[in-house]
């Protein structure tokens, strides 16, 4: 893309500080781990064992399965999207924080659902066992769930914005890319190849079973 190109999209000073921004004396590397290390800890607050305010309970195994799926793992690159996207516009850093965090949720989420015995058969996610394997299934499809619901407290927070109807937007935003990207994964699963392949898989079993 052209300078004059980019320039329809976005402001010229706000590519100005941009540029601004990716020439300071803090390397790009730095930045990432940085923010990847304070969306660390801020998940590890978030997915506490303590309710909050109108929780009944939160269940340890399912809180133990919440933060095995989603600590400890990942250059956390779509939160440092979002924190570096939003220092272009002045957003405070501990909204665009809350803001990467209700993202990563989604994205670990999508991860143990994606790793489950009915969709890739993972044994395996980032070098230690997936979270089916580490638990069982139903925990692994129960932690899942939780930690898209999360995301959607996270992002409707009054800490995100004071203005209600931001948030409610913000929320929108969040929720059409999740509906769009089950898309492909229905596509293929019922697909006549997949079925194909199914159906040998069956065979297979059956004649290695006798």
């Amino acid at each position: 893309m052209t300078r004059s190109a980019a320039w329809t999209i976005v402001p010229p000073k706000t590519l100005e500080r941009f540029h601004m921004n990716a020439d300071t004396n803090t390397p790009f590397l730095k930045r990432l781990e940085a923010t990847a290390a304070a969306t660390e800890k801020l998940l590890l607050e978030l997915l506490t064992d303590k309710p909050l305010e109108n929780e009944i309970e939160r269940p340890k195994r399912l809180l133990d399965a919440m933060r095995y799926g989603s600590l400890n793992g990942g250059k956390r690159l779509r939160p440092f999207l979002v924190v570096e996207s939003a220092a272009l516009f002045d957003v405070p850093k501990d909204a665009a924080l809350l803001a990467g965090a209700a993202l990563e949720c989604i994205h670990c989420y999508s991860l143990i659902h994606d790793d489950l015995p009915a969709m890739d058969n993972s044994d395996l996610r980032r070098g230690r066992p997936t979270a089916h394997k580490a638990f069982d299934d139903a925990t692994a499809i129960l932690a899942g769930d939780a930690l898209l619901t999360i995301a959607f407290d996270i992002i409707t927070r009054d800490e995100i914005h004071k203005d209600a109807n931001v948030r409610l937007l913000l929320t929108r935003a969040l929720a059409r890319p999740q509906a769009s990207a089950a898309w492909p994964a229905a596509r293929s699963w019922t697909s006549p190849a997949k079925a194909a392949s199914a159906t040998r898989c069956r065979r297979m079993s059956r004649s290695f079973s006798r």
